[in-house]
């Protein structure tokens, strides 16, 4: 049995206002590896919630004044950390190709059989913890995005990217006039998952050769800290050059 104290709801979540109108947020007691980052954007008409997390405390719960505009729940993907609360948000959009996933999850498809295990956490959720008691609550999509969609924030304009590898249904969004990327899990700074039940190789190199011409100023990824497009370029590179040492042509 882990000996590990449990954390507050309260103390939970931590938030870091960004410029541009970003705000980061993160669950502060999960290892980086596992930890989601959840990203708000503001709009004029409404707000951009870009992932929800693992779902063990409540978001808007915990964070109220999300609920105080109109605001879009997009997923980047529909693993069991990025989709944890989507359920509590009314308008909820995701790639078609995981729409099935976002509206029946279960652990096998959202890796949660795989990943969600108790060791993920340095400080436990109230109540503590156990696997298999654990579950994403079911959020069908009330919009499903394709790559050249936009979601329109009113003054802001989110260009949905299809980045599958990581997963079929992989998106990122492109805000040209920023040179914002939110990637999701296709790139982020950190060990990148191309072995996932339905990862599937020759579609991520692909994803990876379109993002590294992207002429982002930030990159926000789904894990660890935040880049500028050198940093993306090395990543993507040094990636790349793994996979050709270990005899993948086509990288």
């Amino acid at each position: 049995m882990t000996s590990r104290p449990e954390a507050t709801a309260r103390e939970w979540y931590h938030v870091d206002r960004l410029a541009d109108g970003v705000t980061h947020i993160q669950e502060r007691f999960i290892d980086p590896f596992y930890r989601c980052n959840i990203w708000h954007v503001r709009g004029r008409d409404r707000d951009l919630l870009f992932d929800s997390g693992m779902g063990v405390v409540s978001l808007t719960r915990m964070l109220p004044w999300l609920r105080l505009k109109p605001l879009i729940a997009v997923a980047s993907h529909a693993h069991f950390d990025h989709i944890g609360c989507h359920h509590e948000f009314e308008e909820r959009a995701c790639h078609r190709a995981e729409a099935a996933i976002l509206a029946r999850p279960d652990g096998h498809e959202t890796l949660a059989d795989r990943y969600a295990v108790i060791d993920m956490f340095e400080r436990l959720p109230p109540g503590g913890y156990r696997q298999a008691d654990y579950h994403v609550h079911s959020a069908p999509a009330t919009r499903l995005l394709e790559a050249g969609d936009v979601i329109d924030l009113g003054d802001r304009h989110f260009e949905v990217l299809h980045v599958p590898g990581h997963s079929p249904g992989s998106i990122a969004l492109w805000e040209a006039r920023s040179g914002i990327l939110l990637s999701g899990d296709a790139v982020y700074d950190g060990p990148l998952v191309d072995d996932a039940h339905h990862s599937h190789l020759p579609d991520y190199l692909d994803t990876l050769h379109r993002l590294r011409e992207m002429p982002a100023n930030v990159v926000h990824g789904g894990h660890f800290p935040s880049f500028g497009r050198a940093r993306m370029q090395q990543i993507i590179d040094e990636y790349l050059a793994g996979k050709r040492a270990g005899g993948c042509p086509s990288a």
